[in-house]
């Protein structure tokens, strides 16, 4: 099943819609989808090494975008929405300790955790919740998000070849390594949010 997975998103770096999608999975998860858009970035920049740069382009743009999304539902709408996303994920009595951290760090939250497999998400709802400045929230994000898809285009560009064929070996470990450092992120976020 991994392999057909793999196999497909490899396939359909060549499809016209794949940008449209990779873009709409980051959109989502800079908000509400608990998928990270790497799952699409990898895949398809192996695939196409030398369209790397553009993916991660896209990946920053639409996650940025999203994570405008989030920041409205943590502004806007926190007492319905954002409250129900927050406790969907288990971080309902941590807001306000993460709120007050804002006053204090939250430039250096902000950059943290786009950087991290920490959910983004948390982040974007509790920056609109907290009344983060609007403005300095979109350029850390491009920052934090900008360098964390550019770092993995920097890496598949330069060594896609030996990653591709070091991932087709051993799939299942890589992807159980996948998943373990997105559970390990939200491990960490519920410990230190």
């Amino acid at each position: 099943m991994l392999k057909k997975m793999y196999d497909w998103c490899i396939a359909a770096a060549d499809k016209p819609y794949a940008l449209w999608l990779m873009g709409a999975v980051s959109f989502a998860e800079s908000s509400f989808f608990p998928i990270p858009p790497d799952v699409m970035l990898i895949p398809m920049s192996l695939a196409r090494p030398k369209k790397a740069w553009l993916y991660a382009l896209v990946c920053t743009v639409t996650s940025v975008a999203g994570g405008m999304v989030g920041y409205a539902i943590g502004a806007l709408l926190y007492d319905s929405v954002g409250q129900w996303l927050i406790q969907l994920y288990g971080y309902g009595e941590k807001v306000e300790a993460f709120r007050t951290a804002y006053a204090e760090y939250g430039a250096w939250i902000i950059l943290l955790k786009g950087l991290t497999p920490i959910p983004y998400k948390i982040v974007t709802i509790t920056s609109g919740f907290a009344n983060y400045n609007l403005l300095l929230f979109v350029l850390l994000s491009i920052v934090a998000r900008g360098g964390r898809f550019f770092f993995v285009a920097v890496l598949l560009n330069r060594y896609g070849t030996w990653i591709r064929e070091a991932i087709e070996k051993r799939l299942g470990m890589w992807v159980s390594i996948g998943a373990g450092a997105l559970i390990v992120g939200f491990i960490i976020a519920f410990r230190l949010f």
